[in-house]
C-alpha cells in the first residue's frame, strides 16, 4: 500500500537522490547542495509550496513538488505540480496516481481554482497516466521560456 504525505525536515536527505534522478531524467545535472537549499523551502509548513513523498513498504518511492501559484484569468490561487517522479522499479504500481490524488486533495483543501502540471512532449509514459485521470485535460496553452543565465 502507498502512503503519501508531506516530507518532514528529517526526511529531506532521503528525497534528494530521487530529486537527482528526476533532474537526470530531464537532462539536468544535479547539484546536491543547491537541491538541499532549494527543496527545503517546500518542506511542510511552507508559504512557497509542499514537497510530497510516497512510501511503498516503508521505502520512499516517489515525490511531487507543489508550488502555490496564481491564476490571473480566474483571479484565484492555483497549485502547480512542478515535479512528479517515481523511482525506477516501482513505476506502474499506482504511486504516480497516488501522488497526483494527494496533490489534488491539497489543491482542494487550499481552495485553489485548479491543479496544473507540465510534462515533456516525448514523455509518453507519463502522458498515458495523465490522460487516464478523471477530469484531467490537456491544456490548450503553449509554453515558452528564455534562459536568463549563460
Amino acid at each position: 500500500m502507498v502512503e503519501v504525505r508531506p516530507i518532514r525536515h528529517e526526511e529531506l536527505e532521503d528525497v534528494l537522490p530521487l530529486i537527482a534522478g528526476y533532474q537526470r531524467f530531464y537532462g539536468a545535472e544535479p547539484d546536491e547542495a543547491r537541491n538541499r537549499g532549494f527543496f527545503s523551502r517546500f518542506v511542510h509548513p511552507s508559504d512557497d509550496g509542499l514537497l510530497l513523498g510516497a512510501w511503498l513498504d516503508g521505502s520512499l518511492a516517489g515525490f511531487a513538488t507543489l508550488y502555490w501559484f496564481y491564476s490571473s484569468t480566474k483571479a484565484m490561487d492555483t497549485v502547480l505540480m512542478n515535479d512528479l517522479y517515481v523511482r525506477e522499479g516501482v513505476r506502474g504500481g499506482g504511486i504516480g496516481r497516488a501522488l497526483i490524488q494527494s496533490a489534488l486533495d491539497e489543491a482542494r483543501r487550499r481552495g485553489a481554482a485548479h491543479l496544473e502540471w507540465f510534462t515533456a512532449p516525448d514523455n509518453d509514459v507519463a502522458q498515458r497516466l495523465y490522460d487516464s485521470l478523471p477530469g484531467a485535460a490537456r491544456s490548450t496553452w503553449q509554453a515558452y521560456e528564455i534562459e536568463t543565465t549563460d
